[in-house]
């Protein structure tokens, strides 16, 4: 099946932004972020799981991601209220040739995530 997108929550330069729900987690089909910008995106996974669980950002295809090589990012949540920020990312080592960044879920994995783009030259 195809994963899931999680769009994007733009911070606002000099202003504020509330707290955004986030997106279900689907750890069956995995999720991405459409249109990425690796360098100005941070991930907000939040676990709802009672026991602590990994989320991981693929490696990138190369090309275009020339670091694709070093593998991908697994990062693991804390149970049950956990909440971990992870980014920004090198496009050299997690963009998709479709210009996405991939992310995949341990099995039981339950909660929210949010992707958050940070504003450009302010």
């Amino acid at each position: 099946m195809a994963r899931t997108v999680v769009p994007y929550s733009s911070l606002v330069a000099n202003g504020s932004l509330a707290q955004p729900a986030g997106t279900t987690i689907d750890q069956s089909n995995g999720m991405y972020i459409a249109a990425a910008r690796p360098e100005l995106t941070i991930l907000r996974v939040a676990n709802t799981n009672g026991t602590d669980r990994v989320v991981t950002i693929k490696a990138g295809d190369n090309p275009p991601a020339l670091a694709g090589g070093q593998g991908d990012l697994a990062v693991t949540v804390a149970a049950t209220s956990g909440v971990q920020f992870i980014g920004p990312f090198e496009s050299g080592r997690f963009i998709q040739a479709d210009g996405t960044i991939e992310i995949d879920f341990a099995a039981s994995f339950a909660g929210t995530i949010t992707a958050f783009r940070v504003p450009r030259g302010t």
